[in-house]
């Protein structure tokens, strides 16, 4: 997943907003109930869809599912998310595939698993180093009350990585995000191209993005 990161970090960049500023955002948790931030990041014939979701909108609790209800209400998230033609509707002239997708959460004890699709296999170096991140944590549980409080926070981070064939085809992207996940209000939208830089909200009647 890192390897797509610099995609991200070159719009928080290009959009006046710094690196270390997002960062902060992210460790505070301010996410805002009702608001999911939408990255959108061109590089070639590659596009890159990086999704931030407080888990409120999407399961609509944001801690560790405590309940049958909930355990089943988090899977089928999960599987909704992996399903990235679910969520986006790109142009077929462009010829737009999937090459890479992630989907993680950080709903408490149950986010040891992120759902990473592509032909290389990292599950047991992913799992020791979630691993040591857990260990690592409850030995400086005191020192670390915002760790905690994410813990109370969780979200969802989405990353799709698409590879097209005519890319120039791919004049506007449509979301069904709305649709499937009907408590979100808005989607702060950033979004970066070889020819446009843009950063815009969306909602249920504004849900096509302009390429």
């Amino acid at each position: 997943m890192n390897k797509y990161s610099p995609l991200a970090a070159l719009i928080a960049l290009t959009l006046s907003h710094s690196v270390a500023a997002e960062e902060n955002f992210r460790q505070h948790d301010a996410h805002v109930h009702g608001e999911v931030e939408l990255n959108i990041a061109q590089d070639g014939a590659e596009i890159l869809f990086e999704i931030t979701a407080p888990g409120a909108d999407v399961v609509g609790f944001e801690h560790a599912p405590t309940t049958d209800e909930q355990r089943h209400t988090l899977k089928q998230a999960e599987v909704h998310l992996s399903d990235a033609s679910a969520i986006f509707t790109l142009a077929e002239e462009a010829g737009c595939s999937v090459k890479h997708q992630v989907v993680s959460h950080t709903l408490g004890e149950d986010d040891d698993h992120d759902h990473d699709h592509d032909h290389e296999d990292h599950s047991d170096e992913h799992h020791d180093h979630k691993h040591e991140e857990h260990e690592n944590h409850h030995d400086h549980k005191e020192g670390h009350d915002e760790h905690h409080e994410h813990s109370d926070h969780g979200e969802f981070t989405v990353e799709y990585h698409y590879q097209c064939e005519n890319i120039t085809q791919l004049k506007t992207i449509s979301t069904s995000w709305f649709e499937r996940f009907p408590t979100t209000e808005a989607i702060k939208m950033n979004l970066l191209t070889e020819t446009k830089q843009a950063s815009s909200r969306l909602d249920k009647n504004n849900n096509i993005i302009s390429l």
